[in-house]
């Protein structure tokens, strides 16, 4: 997970990742999982911590956060 470690998140929920020099559009979700990934926090902690704090369903967040971890893969930011 060293790249996600590396982005850099503003206000505005832009992240930029400085060695790659690319920069990703994020929604507020995916900010906050980001942050959580960077917290050492495992895919079933985030989905759990995501659906009591939101109130979705664990089945429907897993599915969502399944999503934007291969996308993550796709960016090679998440090994």
């Amino acid at each position: 997970m060293q790249a996600i470690t590396q982005l850099v998140l503003d206000e505005n929920n832009i992240a930029f990742h400085p060695m790659m020099g690319n920069s990703y559009q994020l929604n507020g979700i995916s900010k906050e999982i980001i942050q959580l990934l960077r917290d050492s926090k495992s895919k079933h902690e985030i989905v759990e911590l995501l659906s009591q704090r939101y109130d979705v369903s664990y089945n429907e967040l897993f599915i969502d956060v399944s999503d934007l971890f291969s996308k993550l893969k796709v960016y090679g930011l998440l090994g």
